[in-house]
């Protein structure tokens, strides 16, 4: 079977840099019960807040809120205890285990907001490889948008955040790929209405696999 590039990638890359929720696997409907039920606790709009709190860490989301009496730490602490004990209905992005169960190891990282415990969980729920590398929350001073996450992945790796194609699902992930330097694939398979973007998008991972061209670069390619 015939195959050609991902259209829209121009160039090859070290590394593949990967958010998870929504990225590779969906916890949508797990980490909107949890956060809901905290929004309506403290008499906030829950459709309203909802949307703001994806892609972002979330003592950040919280911290943002200067909510009165509020431990923005504590707070999110519990709420990441109540989403480790929730994964119900945490699934895998279609094709995601393919795509990933066949990069090198050591070519590829993920770069959430998701504090370390919770991310092994949502993998292990969804049925994920866990990675060699990980970048977590407690792994930075300042979440997405910034873009300091996906500097620490890339160094992990051992390449520039400049030969990284970063894999993102949200404006906050995808402000701080751009920051950060690197070329970013927006998936938008848990978007609900259509995303506007100048970069290449991919509905989820079936049909594609990563290749690894004669100089020992990384790209995605297509069957046709």
């Amino acid at each position: 079977m015939a195959s050609e590039t991902y259209p829209g990638l121009e160039k090859t890359y070290a590394a593949f840099l990967f958010d998870m929720d929504g990225t590779i696997l969906n916890s949508l409907v797990a980490a909107e019960r949890v956060w809901g039920k905290w929004a309506e606790r403290h008499g906030l709009d829950v459709q309203a807040f909802l949307p703001t709190m994806h892609g972002k860490r979330g003592i950040d989301t919280i911290s943002a809120l200067n909510l009165p009496g509020v431990d923005a730490r504590a707070e999110a602490e519990q709420i990441s205890r109540d989403e480790i004990d929730d994964v119900e209905g945490v699934v895998q992005i279609e094709g995601s285990i393919e795509f990933l169960s066949s990069l090198p190891p050591e070519r590829w990282a993920i770069v959430t907001s998701s504090p370390l415990l919770l991310a092994k969980r949502r993998l292990e729920a969804a049925g994920l490889p866990i990675p060699r590398f990980f970048v977590t929350a407690e792994d930075v001073e300042v979440g997405k948008p910034n873009p300091q996450c996906f500097i620490l992945g890339a160094e992990r790796l051992g390449v520039s955040p400049s030969e990284c194609l970063v894999f993102e699902d949200t404006e906050a992930g995808i402000k701080a790929g751009e920051a950060a330097g690197a070329d970013v694939m927006v998936v938008t398979a848990t978007q609900h209405h259509a995303f506007e973007t100048s970069h290449p998008t991919l509905q989820s991972y079936r049909g594609l696999k990563p290749s690894i061209t004669e100089d020992g670069r990384l790209t995605i390619v297509t069957s046709r």
